[in-house]
């Protein structure tokens, strides 16, 4: 795959947000988690080209603290910072109106900007989105204390970059996960700082879904360790259009551990909402 275009816009704070693009036609924001090397391509890299041949303009940001956007020390990672800074970058980008597509925090960062500007957003795909509980009942999930490494020091390895990604998802695919993948990530990762995780503050965003008017996807793996598949039902029982589909033997990252059936599935949700 190749092909990506890159821009980086200045926005408030004097932060710069880098954003990546491939393809042409109604745009498709993809929105990456968090998490050590995180970036909007290395989420998304099995899931490009399926939507640029579909006939969509595939638009991979970097959230601050992430990718090649600024990462700022001594700040809370607050949800409205990554939404405030994000949204100002894709009005500059010329984005005002595009489908959201969401894993984890990007779910949450999603949520939150389209409460702040229900104008941007025409659908939603979720795929395990963050932020609809307290962020305390996230760290007793099982996943998090998996995470434990060196991010953040100079001890920081390769093989705990591969590790924290095998923790990310079912344990059948693990041995799967592309050494490519890997080393881009652990690229990022040696230049973030602790703070990007350390000082991450999230609200509860549950009680708003039923704000949401636009059509839905959700997809959520049932062996997610970080994100419970539960909460699926509080799109269900909130959303006038909502779908949710869950997916066995499958962790954090349907969009990867299920690339052919997310890419098929998103594809004839977004065909059917353009």
């Amino acid at each position: 795959m190749g092909g990506l275009k890159g821009a980086t816009y200045s926005v408030a704070g004097g932060y710069d947000i880098h954003i990546q693009e491939k393809g042409s036609g109604p745009p498709v924001v993809f929105i990456h988690g968090s998490g050590p090397g995180a970036s909007g391509a290395s989420n998304f890299r099995q899931n490009i080209d399926a939507f640029v041949d579909a006939g969509y303009r595939v638009i991979l940001p970097d959230l601050i603290g992430y990718g090649a956007s600024s990462k700022p020390e001594g700040i809370d990672y607050t949800l409205q910072l990554f939404t405030d800074t994000l949204y100002d970058a894709l009005q500059q980008h010329g984005i005002e109106k595009a489908a959201m597509v969401g894993n984890s925090l990007g779910g949450g960062i999603a949520i939150q900007m389209t409460l702040d500007h229900p104008e941007i957003a025409t659908a939603f795909i979720f795929m395990a989105p963050g932020c609809v509980a307290e962020q305390a009942s996230y760290f007793t999930m099982p996943g998090i204390a998996k995470m434990k490494s060196s991010f953040g020091s100079d001890d920081f390895s390769e093989d705990e970059q591969r590790n924290l990604i095998s923790n990310l998802v079912h344990p059948d695919f693990a041995p799967k996960i592309p050494d490519a993948l890997v080393k881009e990530r652990y690229a990022v990762a040696k230049t973030q700082p602790k703070d990007v995780l350390a000082r991450m503050v999230t609200p509860n965003l549950g009680p708003r879904l039923g704000e949401l008017k636009q059509p839905i996807l959700v997809l959520w793996g049932l062996n997610d360790e970080f994100c419970p598949e539960s909460h699926s039902r509080l799109f269900l029982d909130q959303c006038d259009n909502v779908r949710a589909m869950t997916f066995a033997h499958t962790g954090h990252w349907v969009q990867l551990e299920r690339q052919s059936e997310f890419n098929r599935y998103s594809l004839e949700f977004l065909d059917e909402h353009k």
